[in-house]
């Protein structure tokens, strides 16, 4: 496999819309499905599922249920879901640096396009 397509391969595993968020919010500490959903703005339900359902089939995390009355369930990053939160950093660094130039180039575009 040549390094563009491990890149590409890589960014398949986490690279959508909602999993960098779930990732980030699972850094901070466990939390149960309905927490996540709270936390996390404009999430559907049937994303949040989806999701982590592919997040714990990637082995980024971890699906703990324990056996009391309530059958609780929580999630929590796994030690390869943890080794991606220096590159989530490194990607939240880049963005509050350069966001606003690229949206003001990309803006004075679209106005010399019209």
């Amino acid at each position: 496999m040549n390094h563009q397509c491990s890149v590409i391969a890589t960014l398949k595993l986490f690279a959508t819309k909602w999993k960098p968020c779930i990732i980030c919010y699972l850094a901070q500490a466990p939390l149960r499905y309905n927490e996540l959903y709270r936390v996390i703005p404009n999430i559907s339900r049937k994303m949040l599922s989806e999701h982590l359902k592919e997040l714990e089939a990637n082995a980024l995390i971890v699906r703990v249920q324990y056996d009391d009355k309530l059958q609780r369930v929580e999630y929590k990053l796994s030690e390869k879901g943890k080794s991606l939160l220096p590159i989530l950093d490194q990607l939240q660094d880049w963005g509050l640096s350069n966001l606003t130039d690229v949206l003001s180039i990309r803006e004075m575009l679209a106005s010399a396009a019209m």
